[in-house]
């Protein structure tokens, strides 16, 4: 009499099944169990080995500085389709177990390129650490730091109820003040790409991050750097929302990232520094740069992600979109009449954001 035989991915699922897991993990479990019955390397995640400096910050507010952001091999996702890493070790499928984040908010520090970069990471309370989340990062604007968008960003309110862990990071001082580097404005010599790119390593080591769920929104300069990282960074990013800030003339003919991208853009009519309409500046001295304003930058992003057909007419919240455009991706406007600096509204921003996937 034969006996049954379970194959290496039902077996997987079975237990996975049993043992409460995410659909992610039940994915991952599988594929790891289906390769090691084939003798073939995982593809997906093999885990960041992270890079956690000390923590910085004066001491004085109290909050928890530092973390030894040590990351764990085969954490964040191992086995997953199409993530970072070479897929070598094949093991550790369900790694978040090992993160380290605790809910609140710390002060971290990354190496970038031999300089000390810093940021502010925030864990809800929702976040316990037993699945996948996302990861925002919220860039602030000229003269600001990443303490003042976490005090002053709309978006944890919103988010937090979700689990959505978000770094603020702390631009460097430029002609204006605190800004970033988004070619020919607003800090020289620095490489703000980079920076993020580490910071979001750095993450994926000391919590439990979706690494295809990464997203960047930012306002006044800090939106200019949601539009650049959508340009340079969508590898990493896998959809942006910037506000009060437009694609910049001089420097637009290097954006073309490598795959079609989902913008969501807020801007107001009445914006004083970064003119609806577009045209030059002198916001930042000796830094001239050109807007090319909020509709020609909505019709170039358009042009970018090959959107086919007319924008939809604005609705009841002023956004207009493009949603035939490559790869599934969308393209959308939101005016804000008779409005200024908005940070952008994140009832609207999230659920476009949070559909998209790299």
């Amino acid at each position: 009499m034969k006996r049954a035989r379970f194959q290496p991915g039902a077996l997987a699922l079975v237990v996975a099944a049993l043992l409460g897991c995410s659909r992610d993990d039940l994915y991952a479990i599988t594929l790891v169990a289906v390769q090691n019955a084939g003798g073939h390397a995982g593809s997906g995640d093999a885990g960041s080995a992270g890079t956690g400096e000390a923590g910085s910050g004066d001491g004085s507010s109290g909050r928890t500085n530092g973390g030894s952001g040590n990351g764990n091999a085969g954490s964040s996702n191992a086995g997953r389709a199409g993530g970072a890493g070479d897929g070598s070790s094949g093991s550790g499928a369900v790694a978040c177990k090992s993160a380290t984040l605790v809910a609140g908010d710390t002060d971290r520090t990354v190496t970038v390129a031999g300089a000390m970069r810093s940021y502010v990471l925030h864990a809800p309370a929702s976040y316990d650490g037993s699945k996948p989340v996302p990861l925002v990062l919220d860039f602030h604007g000229v003269g600001g730091s990443g303490m003042s968008e976490r005090a002053n960003s709309p978006y944890p309110p919103v988010l937090d109820a979700e689990g959505v862990v978000m770094a603020f990071p702390d631009g460097k001082k430029g002609p204006a003040g605190t800004a970033w580097n988004v070619g020919p404005c607003c800090v020289a010599n620095v490489d703000d790409v980079a920076f993020a790119r580490a910071l979001v390593q750095q993450v994926r080591g000391l919590a439990c991050i979706d690494s295809q769920r990464v997203y960047a929104v930012g306002v006044l300069t800090g939106g200019g750097m949601a539009h650049y990282l959508g340009c340079h960074a969508a590898d990493v990013f896998a959809s942006v929302a910037p506000a009060a800030f437009d694609l910049l003339a001089e420097n637009i003919d290097g954006c073309t990232p490598p795959r079609p991208i989902t913008v969501i853009s807020f801007r107001g009519t009445a914006d004083s520094r970064v003119p609806y309409a577009g045209g030059p500046s002198s916001l930042v001295p000796g830094m001239p740069l050109t807007f090319l304003g909020a509709q020609a930058t909505f019709a170039k992003w358009a042009e970018i992600d090959a959107c086919s057909g007319a924008p939809s007419a604005a609705d009841a919240d002023g956004c207009e979109a493009y949603t035939s455009c490559g790869a599934g991706s969308e393209v959308i406007l939101c005016t804000k009449q008779g409005g200024g600096e908005d940070p952008g509204d994140p009832n609207i921003a999230w659920p476009v954001l949070k559909r998209h996937t790299l």
